[in-house]
């Protein structure tokens, strides 16, 4: 698959996860749930524009090993600030 043919797959993938992601506040869910699932496809997303269009797959483990951590903290904040709002 050539670079544009990816990054377009990507773009619709990670296009569809916002969509499912504004679905789900619409479900009716429960809050858990809802957050579960947001926090989910977040991660994911996450993963795929650090892998793909920040071109991490490419560098070397260390420096991917650094944007993780960096990802993980903000995972962790984005729940510590979900905790407050309850």
């Amino acid at each position: 698959m050539t670079n544009a043919k990816l990054y377009t797959v990507i773009y619709v993938v990670l296009f569809v996860m916002a969509t499912v992601q504004v679905l789900v506040e619409f479900a009716g869910l429960t809050y858990w749930t809802a957050f579960g699932a947001i926090i989910a496809l977040s991660f994911v997303k996450a993963l795929l524009v650090a892998g793909y269009y920040q071109h991490l797959r490419s560098e070397p483990r260390s420096i991917s090993l650094v944007v993780l951590v960096g990802l993980l903290a903000a995972l962790a904040l984005t729940l510590a600030a979900s905790y407050s709002i309850l």
